[in-house]
C-alpha cells in the first residue's frame, strides 16, 4: 500500500464569505495537482470558521467559551485566568471549547469552531463535487487537541463527510486468527493526524489532500460527531478533582467553584489545598468549625450527627486536592481530629 500526503500550498487569506472549496481547487490547479475520485480533503477548522465569519469579541475570552461550552470537564488556574477542559458545542471535549486567538489573519478576534462540523464538511464537500464533477470524495474539518494522559497536541477529525471514519474490526481475527473483539480504528481522525504532518500552523498551509488511503466514497455516511463517547461510554466525564467537589455540591464551571478556589496547573503547597478542600467541605455543615493546625484538622459541630457528616466531607474534599488522612479521626465528644500525613 502506499499514502500520499500533499499540503495545499497558496490558498489566500479567507474571509467571511468567502468559496473556500473554489479556493482549494485553484491553489492545487496552480501546483499542479488536481484533485481525483477517492481523494480525502482535510481541511483546519479555522479557514472553515473565516470563511463563515465566526468571530467573537477578544475583550472576553471567558465569556466566548462560556457560550460554546456544553459542560466543563476540568478547570485549572493558569496564572490568573481560569483554563477549562469542556465538552464544546462542536461536539468533542477540548481545551477552552476550540476558541482560539491564533492565525486570525491579522484580524483582531476570537475564531469559534462551528455548531455543526459535520454539516460544514458535507458543504465543503458537495461543492467540490460541483467544481470538480468528481463523486467520489472525501472531506475532513481537523482541529487540534491535547489527549488525556499524553503530551503534546494532535489533530483530529472535528467534521467529515464523505469518509469512513472508523473501521470496525471487531468480530474478525488478527494476523494470527485469533479473533478481535474491542479493536475499531479511528480513521477520519488518523487521516486529520496524517494530513497535520504536511499542514502548517506556522507555514500557512491550511489543507491537505491525503490520497491512496480507500476511505473515501460516495455516500456521506456517519460524521465525525458519531467518534465522541456521551453517556455510559464516557468514562471520564469530569477529572478526579472535579468529580469530588461535585459530590460535595461545587461542580466545575460554578461560582461556587470559584468561590473555593480551582487547582493550579503550577505545583502548590498543602496548605493552599487543604485550605481549598475546607472550603469545600463547609459548604454542607455550615454548622461545623475547623481549625486549621500544623499537620492536624481540628473538626468540632453541635451534634455527634453534624460531626460525622463535617468529618467525612473533609476526608473526601481532602482526597479530591491529593492530601489523604491515613485513619479515620477519633470523635471525643463533639471534637475530631484529622491528621495530615503529608502536610
Amino acid at each position: 500500500m502506499r499514502l500520499e500526503v500533499i499540503g495545499v500550498e497558496g490558498v489566500p487569506e479567507v474571509r467571511a464569505d468567502d468559496d473556500l472549496a473554489a479556493l482549494l481547487v485553484e491553489a492545487c490547479a496552480a501546483m499542479a495537482v488536481d484533485l481525483v475520485d477517492g481523494d480525502v480533503v482535510v481541511v483546519s477548522s479555522k479557514v472553515v470558521s473565516k470563511s463563515l465569519g465566526l468571530w467573537a469579541d477578544t475583550s472576553d475570552r471567558s465569556a466566548a467559551v462560556v457560550g460554546q461550552t456544553v459542560r466543563v470537564v476540568a478547570e485549572r488556574m493558569a496564572g490568573d485566568r481560569v483554563t477549562r477542559i469542556v465538552q464544546a458545542t462542536s461536539g468533542p471535549v477540548m481545551a477552552a471549547a476550540g476558541v482560539d486567538a491564533s492565525n486570525t489573519g491579522g484580524v483582531d478576534g476570537l475564531l469559534l469552531l462551528p455548531d455543526d462540523p459535520d454539516a460544514e464538511a458535507a458543504r465543503l464537500r458537495e461543492r467540490l463535487l460541483v467544481l470538480t464533477g468528481l463523486t467520489r470524495l472525501g472531506v475532513v474539518v481537523s482541529d487540534t487537541a491535547g489527549r488525556p494522559w499524553r503530551v503534546g497536541q494532535t489533530d483530529f477529525a472535528l467534521g467529515a463527510a464523505g469518509v469512513q471514519v472508523t473501521d470496525d474490526l471487531r468480530g474478525s481475527v488478527d494476523a494470527d486468527g485469533a479473533p478481535l473483539s474491542v479493536t475499531s480504528r479511528a480513521v477520519a481522525d488518523e487521516l486529520a493526524a496524517a494530513a497535520d504532518l504536511v499542514k502548517g500552523k506556522v507555514s500557512h498551509v491550511p489543507a491537505a489532500v491525503v490520497r491512496g488511503s480507500g476511505w473515501a466514497g460516495e455516500v456521506v455516511g456517519a460524521g465525525a460527531r458519531s467518534l465522541v463517547r456521551t453517556g455510559r461510554e464516557d468514562w471520564f466525564g469530569l477529572g478526579r478533582v472535579e468529580a469530588v467537589r461535585s459530590a460535595l455540591g461545587v461542580p466545575p464551571g460554578s461560582p461556587a467553584a470559584l468561590e473555593d478556589g480551582i487547582a493550579s496547573v503550577a505545583p502548590e503547597a498543602v496548605a493552599e489545598r487543604v485550605a481549598r478542600a475546607v472550603r469545600v467541605a463547609l459548604r454542607g455543615c455550615p454548622d461545623a468549625a475547623v481549625d486549621v493546625g500544623p499537620g492536624h484538622l481540628r473538626v468540632q459541630a453541635d451534634s455527634g450527627y453534624q460531626l460525622g457528616v463535617a468529618v467525612s466531607r473533609l476526608r473526601t474534599a481532602l482526597w479530591g486536592e491529593g492530601v489523604e488522612v491515613a485513619d479515620p479521626p477519633e470523635p471525643s465528644g463533639l471534637e475530631a481530629v484529622l491528621h495530615l500525613p503529608n502536610a
